[in-house]
């Protein structure tokens, strides 16, 4: 499984972004996907999952703000991200796995300025 994201960019204070991240090769077998976030200097955060039957969780600096959504016909997860804030400025990355293997997409940069 190959895992695309993208979506990321520079946005104001209070703003929105929604990221993607596509599955390609044996995306069908795909169980659970998640999103995590790394800042500079820190290390890699769970902030949100997504089960195949569509249950989401989410860390609590998060919960509230961002929705993550999948398309199961499309192999595509979704983070709509609101009222960004300044301190969600890091790289996002996507994770999948089918509880055997995990794969991780390659990051895309999200920057909130204040």
């Amino acid at each position: 499984v190959q895992l695309q994201a993208s979506g990321g960019g520079l946005v104001q204070e209070g703003g929105s972004l929604r990221l993607s991240c596509v599955a390609s090769g044996s995306a069908s077998s795909i169980v659970t996907m998640r999103w995590y976030r790394q800042a500079p200097g820190e290390q890699r955060n769970w902030i949100s999952t997504i089960a195949k039957g569509g249950q989401a969780s989410y860390a609590w600096s998060v919960k509230g703000r961002f929705t993550v959504s999948r398309d199961i016909a499309a192999n595509t997860m979704y983070l709509e991200m609101n009222h960004l804030k300044p301190e969600d400025s890091a790289v996002y990355y996507c994770n999948a796995e089918n509880g055997l293997e995990r794969w991780w997409g390659q990051g895309t940069q999200v920057t909130v300025s204040s």
